[in-house]
């Protein structure tokens, strides 16, 4: 087992060889004794798991490690990851979660899978994970079997809740296609939509670990291959897609893939005064536009981190261009794919036409995500190196604006900018350009990426 599993937002691995009955029972334990020194009167941890076909097995083994702390493990069963989050906000039969764990692989391949945490209701990311990881690493302590939990009806209480909110909904005549991927999100949408009245059709519902279908993955333009061509029969106004534990979204028309920076300029001129974190990678038509009615903030790629720069700056939301949406307007601040579908659908029972506010943008060229094959040990000298080398760049490098170097370094030039940062979850360098015109933006990716050596 290596330290690399334990990551900067969540510790994953390949499972029965990184992720091992030992070590899993020792972040069990571990991290039980973490969140009885941060809750005094801590009683329970929640546990949920999504689709894959081996977190059943990783959930008695991690229950295993919180008992020997003796904490309870409430277990949610088979949910996705916001159903988890949404769980640490009410009561379950009078048993109030101190701390979650949801077991998941997100979109990463089959035989991955691993831990999302929080505490208190706040992640536990960062310096913390790293913490836990150096403790199971050093340990040898023998932890027995002991996986028996409390069953609690999470997903029903999502499913009630999502229904009460949304209930005003009206949308006769209109009818959506939605994309599940065979993740954890078709254990809870066919229910919230008929519960809703909403007309739809599902594909690929059915929650199966060996994806059959396609990779749960939204953000990978093959993977919405089937959701486009059910659009493009004309019989639904919308298209949804989702990862595989359902805190990530991809919405489509027929004509444009709305990415999650956009979607937030949408979703913000419907909030009185908005206040939005983005991400490094989000388009600088986001800010501007944000910034013209409200305040958009720039911080740190990552689920984690955006959470918390929500809580700080009490924000109204948060997106980053993947398709993590953060709700803290009307909601409880953490990315949830499903809740964002019904704001989506909402906007549509407004009569928001989400084509032509679109196309009401500034149009710019913008690449896909870029990412440079690396190493752990290298990736982040390697950052620093370029934003040296930035100081002093060769004389025919183009004029540059402002330097941004709140993660990785965002380099404003005349005309648009470059991104180059370092990947917290994988061995890359993740890269992204920007320009108002495509011969600008792969000009500077090509002159930026010279300097990386």
């Amino acid at each position: 087992m290596a330290m690399s599993i334990f990551r900067e937002y969540d510790i994953r691995g390949i499972f029965d060889k990184e992720l091992n009955e030992a070590t899993v029972k020792r972040i069990g334990y571990y991290f039980a004794l973490e969140v009885k020194k941060r809750v005094p009167d801590a009683a329970y941890i929640g546990v949920g798991y999504d689709a894959r076909v081996h977190s059943p097995q990783l959930k008695a083994w991690l229950s295993s490690g919180i008992h020997q702390a003796s904490l309870e493990v409430l277990d949610m069963g088979l949910v996705p990851t916001p159903v988890n989050y949404f769980s640490n906000y009410i009561a379950h039969d009078g048993k109030t979660l101190c701390a979650s764990v949801m077991i998941t692989g997100s979109h990463n391949p089959p035989e991955y899978n691993g831990f999302k945490m929080t505490i208190d209701r706040a992640p536990f990311f960062g310096e913390d994970i790293y913490a836990l990881g150096k403790e199971v690493l050093s340990s040898s302590l023998h932890i027995e079997d002991d996986p028996r939990t409390i069953r609690i009806a999470a997903k029903e209480a999502y499913i009630a809740d999502m229904i009460e909110r949304f209930r005003d909904l009206k949308l006769e005549g209109k009818r959506f296609v939605f994309d599940c991927g065979n993740g954890a999100v078709g254990a809870v949408l066919r229910e919230i939509l008929e519960g809703l009245g909403v007309e739809h059709h599902i594909l690929y519902e059915e929650p199966d670990g060996h994806f059959p279908n396609h990779h749960p993955d939204p953000s990978i333009e093959e993977n919405l291959f089937d959701l486009r061509e059910a659009l493009k029969s004309g019989r639904y106004d919308l298209g949804f897609a989702y990862d595989g534990d359902g805190d990530r979204i991809a919405v489509l028309s027929r004509k444009y893939n709305f990415k999650g920076d956009i979607l937030a300029i949408f979703f913000s001129r419907f909030i009185d005064n908005p206040i939005v974190v983005g991400e490094v990678k989000c388009s600088q038509i986001m800010y501007d536009t944000i910034n013209g009615y409200g305040q958009a903030i720039m911080h740190k790629t990552g689920h984690s981190n955006l959470k918390v720069k929500i809580a700080q700056t009490n924000a109204s939301m948060a997106a980053e261009v993947s398709g993590h949406l953060f709700f803290n307007d009307r909601y409880f601040g953490f990315d949830d794919a499903i809740y964002a579908t019904l704001r989506a659908l909402e906007l549509i029972d407004k009569g928001f036409d989400f084509d032509a506010a679109y196309e009401s943008l500034p149009q710019l060229f913008a690449t896909d995500e870029i990412t440079i094959e690396t190493s752990e040990e290298a990736k982040f000298g390697q950052i620093e190196a370029l934003k040296e080398r930035l100081v002093n760049p060769p004389e025919d490098f183009p004029h540059i604006k402002e330097l941004i170097t709140v993660d990785g370094v965002r380099v404003v030039f005349d005309k648009g900018w470059g991104l180059v940062r370092a990947s917290n979850t994988t061995p890359k360098l993740v890269t992204r350009f920007e320009a108002t015109d495509k011969e600008s933006a792969l000009y500077y990716q090509e002159k930026l990426l010279s300097l990386l050596g």
